[in-house]
């Protein structure tokens, strides 16, 4: 079946800063996921850890989604308030963005 996209953007510089934001998007998610998992085995170990403010900015630029996952899988960061609206709010605006590129 072929894809219509009457009514969306075109054109082959839209379509690959799509493909580029998407891929970042992804890359980010991986990267945060393994960062907060890396953050909770040291809170284990109760050694020196990664600073909180790195693992906002990671899931600030794109990473939402990974950091989400990994807060959720390994109890990491869940009570604190911070990162319980932080990380739901970058998400939202990761999808927005996507959204707003693929079908504006």
């Amino acid at each position: 079946m072929k894809s219509d996209n009457s009514g969306c953007l075109s054109g082959q510089p839209l379509y690959i800063a799509m493909n580029f934001i998407t891929f970042l998007i992804a890359v980010f998610s991986l990267l945060a996921f393994i960062v907060f998992a890396i953050d909770k085995l040291l809170s284990k170990a109760r050694v020196w850890r990664i600073p909180e403010i790195v693992l906002l900015v990671i899931a600030s630029v794109g990473g939402a989604a990974g950091a989400l996952a990994a807060m959720c899988l390994f109890r990491h960061k869940t009570n604190k308030k911070t990162f319980t609206t932080a990380i739901p709010l970058a998400m939202l605006l990761h999808l927005v963005v996507l959204i707003l590129l693929f079908c504006l």
